[in-house]
């Protein structure tokens, strides 16, 4: 095809591709099982075209049925995508090993996450070989869980630098549940501890997404100055009962020594 020959953005535009993309974004944590009567709502389609594109995208392991109940949950295809992805991210090469010495110098689990609408997405996590890490934790998360972003530490830092349109928006599509003893299911008061956080640049949780679970978090930035990423160093109280403030007051600094290392080495100047 010659250069001026270029199909235009409408003539490009696949609309089997995205329907199947369609049915793949139909699952969630909340919904990860789904029939062809669920699925076949989600693309506006009748059952049998649905099904269609469900045993192609199952045929290429994108998608797996359920012999007992024919319903389908996504595939092992899905899941080499989401850590391929995440493991291309020039970030989470670059803050590896600041966060892996983070976790060693503290003692406690260390983890990064990014903002996916009103979500954040773990994208790196590191444990140290000390005692303090020990815990269970209920929550089992790993890279690639997903948590609402407004009750996590990662989350309000994230949510914290957003344009203030972009804000509203999110904060729209919030569903303010009680996640935890101390959540903000109030949307002023979130509002108003996200300012907070612009002052003061580190965000802290206090048992707001779950009980015994306290955080401090600080953003990441990349060469524009644009917050990229979040860190954050969570400790359980049956590790270190003590105040938030004190938590806040051991774990800070080298919190934001971390965060300030990785946004250097990815441009921030």
């Amino acid at each position: 095809m010659a250069a001026d020959d270029e199909p235009t953005s409408s003539t490009a535009f696949s609309q089997s591709l995205e329907r199947g993309l369609t049915i793949l974004s139909s699952f969630s944590e909340s919904r990860p099982v789904l029939g062809i009567a669920d699925l076949s709502r989600a693309v506006s389609l009748n059952k049998s075209t649905t099904y269609r594109y469900v045993a192609t995208l199952a045929r290429l392991g994108y998608l797996q049925q359920d012999p007992e109940t024919k319903k389908y949950s996504l595939g092992p295809r899905v899941v080499d995508l989401g850590f391929a992805a995440i493991n291309a991210l020039e970030i989470n090469r670059v803050a590896a090993p600041y966060l892996q010495a983070l976790s060693d110098e503290t003692g406690y689990t260390v983890s990064m996450a990014v903002l996916d609408g009103t979500d954040i997405v773990y994208v790196e996590r590191r444990r140290s070989g000390r005692a303090a890490t020990s815990f269970a934790m209920a929550l089992n998360l790993h890279v690639g869980s997903r948590l609402p972003a407004y009750c996590t530490s990662m989350g309000k830092v994230l949510l914290a630098y957003q344009e203030p349109g972009v804000l509203r928006g999110l904060l729209d599509r919030t569903d303010f549940a009680r996640r935890g003893p101390k959540t903000l299911t109030n949307r002023e008061q979130l509002t108003a501890a996200l300012a907070k956080i612009r002052q003061c640049g580190v965000a802290v949780n206090d048992e707001e997404l779950a009980s015994g679970l306290r955080s401090v978090a600080a953003p990441v930035r990349d060469r524009t100055g644009r917050v990229v990423a979040a860190v954050n160093i969570a400790v359980h109280l049956t590790v270190w009962s003590t105040s938030a403030d004190t938590v806040v007051a051991r774990l800070e600094r080298p919190l934001r020594h971390t965060v300030a290392e990785i946004s250097t080495r990815l441009g921030y100047r």
